[in-house]
């Protein structure tokens, strides 16, 4: 997932072939903020990144720590001082640089105050600096969306969770064992499309193909079903697709559109959408991924995210994604009933990450990370603290078998809530595989990712979102 890319679940990233090539798609848990479990979700054999150190020029943002006040823990999150807020500039900054990452914006809401800055560049050629108010890709993170749009349907009576989904959708295989909550879940058993090589390949040769919902899933379904379903968990895409699918059978419009009336409007979500092209509105962050041909690193701004659909496709700011994190992790649009079964989560493999419908818990952060071709994000709210955290990134280069979403994450959570701090585990290569990935913020490289099995003959290949 991502993130565990992770629970983590979201944008999926493309393996490297036998030729070496790697595509990175958008990414639950990075941990891959789509994340969890029992299969290789990307290989941390990723080309040098060769891309020039980010300049760091931290915007204003900082503001200066009120009383503490509802019923968040004492002890979950450190007041937000000034030496703290110097302490996380050092820190984001020091991840910055190391790692070669162009520019990152972060949102921190405490009842003890807020942080809000931005560090390096959105433009490598223009040197523009980063900042919170641009529009970017969120991969995986997207997972929330298409979970709690199939929560507002259970609401409205059309659909039960745990009803066969091949009562709503047909032509899945074993669909009449394979229940709406397991899809939700990651625990459907399908195998995941975009670990399927003929669509990696089709990806790499050419990132504004436009695939359909149908197109995507078919490239899964050519293979046997990887478990029982409910039997474990693994990060697919698939399962988000079928869900995208769904949501367009019983809400009797476009996938984009069902969002937009269901899910962003109630949620006051102003800046959020769902695309129909390629096209980032204005004003915009370039990202860069080395998930090419021959891993160099190139500007994937406008690459067409229809492969990830429903699963890794949304469009936001940081504003938006602040709320949004509180939304899912308190259930403020959906019943409460509805909500109980969202937060039902279950292990993934991952040590301190369980996966729920469309969510994971990391320690006491609840909710999910992305990854896209050139882009990453974070956005969880720790309840007990009653603290959001959000991270937008514009590269999903790998570093330290890391997301570099997960690198970010995890230092600043070490500052602010120490005894909860976000982490997924390393990722780690297949003896098989060169290299691997997620995209859209799919869980950790154990079986969070995209949850890829081996292929005979075939190095892993993952795709996340």
């Amino acid at each position: 997932m991502t993130n565990t890319r992770r629970p983590r679940p979201a944008a999926p990233r493309s393996a490297r072939l036998a030729a070496g090539a790697a595509l990175a798609l958008a990414g639950l848990l990075t941990a891959t903020a789509c994340s969890g479990g029992s299969t290789t979700a990307r290989q941390a054999a990723e080309p040098a990144v060769t891309a020039e150190p980010a300049a760091l020029s931290p915007s204003p943002g900082y503001s200066s720590p009120g009383t503490p006040s509802g019923s968040a823990s004492s002890n979950a999150v450190v007041q937000l001082t000034p030496a703290v807020g110097a302490k996380l500039d050092a820190a984001i900054q020091s991840v910055l640089k190391q790692n070669s990452v162009p520019g990152i914006s972060v949102g921190i809401i405490t009842p003890g105050g807020t942080y809000q800055k931005s560090f390096g560049v959105s433009d490598k050629t223009a040197n523009t600096p980063m900042d919170a108010g641009l529009f970017t890709r969120i991969g995986s993170e997207s997972k929330t969306f298409t979970a709690t749009a199939v929560l507002r349907l259970v609401d409205q009576g059309k659909v039960a969770l745990d009803d066969p989904i091949s009562k709503y959708v047909d032509g899945v295989p074993g669909g009449d064992g394979i229940t709406v909550r397991q899809l939700g879940e990651m625990r459907s058993g399908l195998f995941p499309y975009s670990s399927d090589p003929d669509f990696v390949n089709t990806l790499i040769s050419d990132p504004n193909h436009v695939f359909t919902p149908d197109q995507l899933l078919a490239y899964g379904y050519k293979h046997p079903a990887v478990f029982p379903p409910g039997q474990r968990f693994q990060y697919s895409n698939s399962n988000y697709i079928i869900l995208g699918k769904l949501i367009e059978k019983l809400g009797g419009q476009s996938a984009g559109d069902f969002l937009q009336s269901q899910v962003f409007t109630p949620a006051s979500l102003a800046k959020t959408s769902f695309p129909t092209d390629g096209t980032l509105p204005d004003p915009h962050a370039h990202g860069y991924t080395n998930q090419t041909p021959n891993g160099d690193i190139q500007d994937a701004t406008n690459w067409n995210p229809s492969w990830a659909w429903t699963a890794g496709a949304v469009i936001t700011q940081l504003a938006d994604l602040e709320s949004w994190a509180k939304t899912v992790a308190t259930g403020a649009i959906i019943s409460p009933a509805s909500q109980t079964e969202r937060l039902k989560t279950l292990p993934t493999g991952d040590p301190g990450v369980t996966y729920g419908f469309g969510l994971f818990n990391n320690n006491g952060w609840i909710g999910h990370n992305g990854s896209m071709p050139g882009y990453e994000s974070v956005a969880v709210y720790m309840p007990d603290a009653q603290a959001t955290l959000v991270l937008l990134l514009n590269t999903d280069v790998i570093s330290q078998g890391q997301e570099p979403s997960t690198l970010f994450a995890n230092a600043i959570t070490k500052i602010i809530s120490p005894n909860n701090v976000y982490a997924l585990p390393t990722e780690t290569a297949s003896p098989s595989a060169p290299a691997s990935g997620g995209g859209s913020g799919s869980p950790s490289a154990t079986g969070t990712g995209s949850g890829a099995p081996s292929l005979p003959g075939n190095a892993p290949t993952t795709v996340r979102a």
